[in-house]
């Protein structure tokens, strides 16, 4: 198997920048060039006026945009939202139950029964899959508590999950509390996988040496496809095949990675992915995840009759069954083929208007051009925040990796003790809106879709100016 974190499956070089980069201008002139920039007009940017608001009376207080540099924690909101959602709205006060099969004439949305196919057809093609093996359901946790269900089967001798160091909360919970579930001590079965003392990055040959570590007695190994708090992309078609050759079911956490990263889920021969879509997927707040089952594990075998179906053990409910016998109320599951035979229930029809309204932007580029783009922002970036500073006497470290194959749109700066809510506050006060994690990073991500070289260039200019107060 072959891949990479690059654009198009292709090792990336990064871009470099002559002297005079570091002006308004510049940025400008590249703002000027980028066949995407057309998109931003796309996105509602919240206003400086709004976010300075003690209590918001109603939208568009200000034409003056801010910066927006959050999109990892939450993307800003589609103009197509509400075109979306008035098509909605209208299909259920029309025609109310009879939205499940009815088309509307004019509307961008299909029958509520084919809602969640519809969402397949245009998020497989942000993860690398076919439509059949990606499905729009639930949230990230509840996702990843389904899949580790069908996934993690301990055995005698394998019982380990190898995971993150630094894995996010949620995911740590759902991990442990699996391995509890099969009456196993979560302490002796999590493997934490890190970084060498005081540093940052994990080397991809350290992960494999643990994966060898742990060839006999590991059963799963489940990674954050970017890690949240380094913002780190990790190898995973290496790592994937690498674990998989030891005898280990791979799943990966996409979380930061989902419309970010340029990933082949199916050519990578992954065993199951689940990601949420309110980051760089801009579908809102608490928006309805995704998840991706390889084919070879979604196959449903009639060898033995139509009422003796074979399928992947998954915890089962009635929107994974088959649409053609749903409605014949027998309790026979016949589960439909690929991810979407994972689906428990009825998907809410809101959530899935709100994604597709995302997904359509999505669908007027592709995630080799946005990935494209990202490189050459954060590239951009870097070189702002490096330029004419010293690393002895410089008050921030860059702890995402440099290389641009080993990261996405986001860069983390570990600021030096004390330093953070003082510069969080400036940043905050110029309209410059990026999140801090403790005790002391502030995470910047420039997104491909909305973000421009100018706004890298005037955050950097405001940072910069926020180090030299202290």
């Amino acid at each position: 198997m072959t891949g990479s974190n690059g654009t198009n499956g292709v090792k990336v070089t990064k871009p470099t920048f002559p002297a005079e980069a570091a002006t308004k201008e510049y940025a400008a002139s590249l703002d000027a060039q980028d066949p995407l920039r057309e998109l931003r007009d796309q996105f509602i940017i919240p206003s400086k006026a709004n976010l300075a608001s003690k209590k918001l009376a109603k939208p568009g207080l200000s034409k003056e945009s801010s910066i927006y540099f959050c999109g990892n924690s939450l993307g800003i909101q589609p103009k197509a939202v509400a075109k979306y959602m008035e098509a909605q709205l209208d299909t259920w006060s029309s025609i109310g139950v009879c939205g499940h099969f009815t088309d509307m004439e004019d509307s961008p949305l299909k029958p509520w029964q084919l809602l969640s196919e519809q969402a397949s057809e245009s998020m497989c093609k942000l993860v690398g899959a076919s439509p059949e093996e990606v499905a729009a359901m639930a949230t990230l946790t509840v996702n990843l508590h389904l899949l580790l269900a069908s996934f993690y089967k301990p055995t005698e001798k394998r019982q380990k999950i190898l995971m993150d160091w630094k894995a996010f909360p949620s995911d740590h919970y759902a991990i442990e509390s699996h391995i509890a579930w099969h009456g196993l001590d979560s302490k002796e079965n999590m493997v934490l996988i890190g970084p060498d003392e005081d540093t940052y990055e994990i080397p991809t040959e350290k992960i494999l040496s643990i994966i060898d570590k742990h060839a006999e007695d590991a059963a799963v190994l489940l990674l954050p496809g970017i890690q949240y708090y380094t913002g780190q992309l990790f190898d995973i078609p290496r790592i994937t095949e690498y674990a998989q050759s030891r005898g280990l079911i791979v799943g990966w956490d996409l979380a930061h990675a989902y419309g970010n990263a340029d990933v082949k889920l199916h050519d990578w021969n992954v065993d199951f992915a689940a990601w949420c879509t309110y980051k760089y997927g801009n579908a809102g707040p608490g928006a309805m995840g995704g998840l991706f089952v390889h084919e070879r594990h979604g196959k449903v075998d009639y060898s033995e009759g139509e009422d003796s179906p074979k399928f992947r053990h998954r915890l089962t409910g009635w929107y994974g069954g088959d649409r053609s016998v749903r409605f014949q109320m027998d309790n026979k599951f016949k589960p439909i083929p690929g991810a979407n035979g994972y689906v428990v229930s009825n998907p809410s029809v809101i959530d899935l208007t709100t994604l597709l309204a995302s997904l359509s932007v999505f669908d007027q580029t592709s995630m080799a051009e946005l990935r494209q783009k990202s490189i050459k922002l954060t590239a951009y970036l870097e070189f702002l925040l490096l330029k004419d500073t010293d690393e002895k006497t410089r008050l921030f470290e860059i702890i995402t990796p440099s290389d641009p194959n080993a990261r996405g749109a986001q860069l983390s700066l570990l600021l030096k003790p004390g330093l953070l809510h003082k510069v969080a506050e400036r940043l905050q006060d110029a309209g410059i809106i990026c999140d801090k994690r403790e005790p002391g990073v502030v995470r910047a991500a420039p997104v491909p879709l909305y973000n421009t070289f100018s706004e890298v260039y005037t955050f950097v200019e405001t940072f910069k100016g926020a180090l030299a107060e202290q």
